[in-house]
């Protein structure tokens, strides 16, 4: 072997780099498998466990594979070559190098998609605000809100006075939201407060609104206006009269906020505004999912806390 060595140094070369390749695309093929079944978030001590089981197996493999070929296929004599315990360090010796960069090229890969899933996440946040501020400002909602104040300043001017204190306390908590991505629920039921007396203004006995405490769930976190939101979406969808009263439900639990309410269809509803969808999106950047279910006389959201 020794002779032949530069005469068939072509030959020891490609074989050198077949063997590297195989090593790098099982190696690959090992990363992606733990990272789907062990992530290192999971647990760091078995996922180390794993990388050397894991690569001793593949060094294992392909000498075999190796030894196959070069004793039985190409009919190499044994004499002359390394034991296979030396044969098995060294392939240790270049498989772990191979396997540590594949493992900082992922390592890498996540922190920049961590980044940007992080930046992607605040421009929904921002766009989310904005367009929840815009549908708040809209003139069909200022025009109704004007409408009653104008009515109640000739009719009673002390309810015209709190209407307009609930008005600019809405839009205050409304605008104090561009740097608050998550709010307190005692902060959004306190905010609640000033929507629902302006409902109650508007629509007067058409509608019940019930909050219901089954627990502390008061010093969570949600997105902000989700409540709000949810309350507006019953009023658009809904016919609300003195004759059909719509039930708004509000439950705080350990787990969850759950928004009901009784299901009377309005022909004219309005499809449009930022609606349920949006609400949806915003827990999902946070992993939460929102639960939505409808019965044959319920309409019933379920809010986790962030």
């Amino acid at each position: 072997m020794k002779e032949d060595l530069w005469k068939n140094f072509h030959i020891q070369l490609s074989a050198h780099y077949v063997v590297i390749l195989a090593m790098c695309m099982a190696d690959y093929g090992l990363l992606l498998l733990l990272n789907k079944h062990l992530p290192y978030s999971k647990n760091i001590f078995l996922r180390i466990m794993a990388d050397i089981v894991g690569i001793s197996a593949i060094c294992l493999m392909l000498l075999w594979i190796f030894n196959l070929l070069i004793y039985n296929v190409f009919l190499v004599p044994e004499e002359g070559l390394p034991p296979f315990i030396v044969k098995f360090a060294f392939a240790m010796t270049t498989n772990v190098p191979i396997l540590l960069v594949f493992e900082l090229i992922h390592y890498f890969q996540s922190e920049q998609k961590a980044i940007a899933d992080s930046e992607k996440a605040k421009r929904k946040i921002l766009l989310f605000q904005h367009e929840t501020l815009r549908s708040q400002i809209n003139p069909h909602f200022l025009f109704n809100s004007l409408n009653v104040l104008s009515s109640l300043i000739y009719i009673n001017p002390d309810n015209a006075n709190k209407f307009t204190k609930a008005l600019s306390k809405t839009y205050r908590y409304v605008l104090s939201l561009s740097q608050q991505p998550l709010v307190f629920v005692s902060e959004e039921l306190d905010a609640l407060d000033s929507y629902v007396y302006l409902m109650r203004t508007r629509f007067e006995d058409s509608f019940t609104f019930q909050i219901d405490r089954i627990s502390d769930g008061e010093r969570n976190k949600i997105v902000p206006l989700t409540l709000q939101l949810l309350i507006e979406n019953a009023f658009k969808h809904n016919v609300a009269t003195e004759e059909s009263l719509l039930n708004i439900k509000i439950t705080i639990d350990s787990d969850y906020i759950t928004v009901e309410n009784n299901i009377q269809p309005s022909s004219s509803a309005d499809k449009g505004g930022i609606g349920l969808k949006y609400i949806t999106k915003q827990y999902r950047i946070y992993a939460k999912e929102v639960t939505v279910k409808q019965t044959e006389g319920l309409f019933i959201v379920k809010i986790p806390y962030i």
